[in-house]
């Protein structure tokens, strides 16, 4: 397949799909190396295509048509409180949209998490022990920020009051 046509392909596939793709399953799909995969998704970014890598694979963030509402939450917790934390915001219908801590060095640092389910919290875990990567936290000794997204201002109120609840909240 041309490469012009593999990425316009892949491009259609992420904005109909709606759900995450691996690398893999794209380079399958697709019948090229993972690494071809990641250099179109790096080509579609720099033509401006919203392509989100994210612990569950790639997607294109479709549009909304019930209300959202965004916070931004400090907390702090070690590594292995990590399940916690997210399970409290989902389970109360929030979705954790990324990790973000400030390096001395780098300043901001953030990455995409999309977690909005159990079943999404268990995918990350299950990538970081693989890969026995470290968290963004342990950059900041376990501080760091999350967006975080619910339909309703009351479910997000009810989200901070648990994470105070179990002692995450910086304050």
């Amino acid at each position: 397949m041309e490469t012009e046509n593999r990425r316009r392909e892949l491009l259609t596939l992420l904005q109909e799909g709606g759900e995450p793709v691996t690398g893999n399953e794209l380079a399958k799909r697709f019948g090229v190396s993972r690494q071809v995969v990641v250099q179109d998704i790096a080509i579609l970014r720099a033509a401006g295509e919203k392509v989100l890598a994210t612990p569950q694979g790639y997607l294109i963030p479709r549009a909304r048509f019930e209300p959202v509402v965004r916070a931004v939450v400090a907390c702090r917790h070690s590594r292995e409180q990590i399940e916690e934390e997210i399970g409290i915001i989902v389970d109360l219908g929030g979705k954790v949209l990324d990790v973000i801590v400030e390096h001395p060095v780098y300043g901001e640092m953030r990455g995409n998490l999309m977690i909005a389910s159990r079943r999404d919290l268990s995918i990350f875990l299950e990538h970081l022990s693989k890969t026995e990567a470290q968290p963004l936290s342990a950059l900041t000794d376990g501080v760091h920020l999350h967006t975080i997204e619910a339909t309703a201002q009351t479910i997000i109120k009810e989200i901070f009051s648990q994470l105070n609840q179990a002692g995450f909240l910086v304050r």
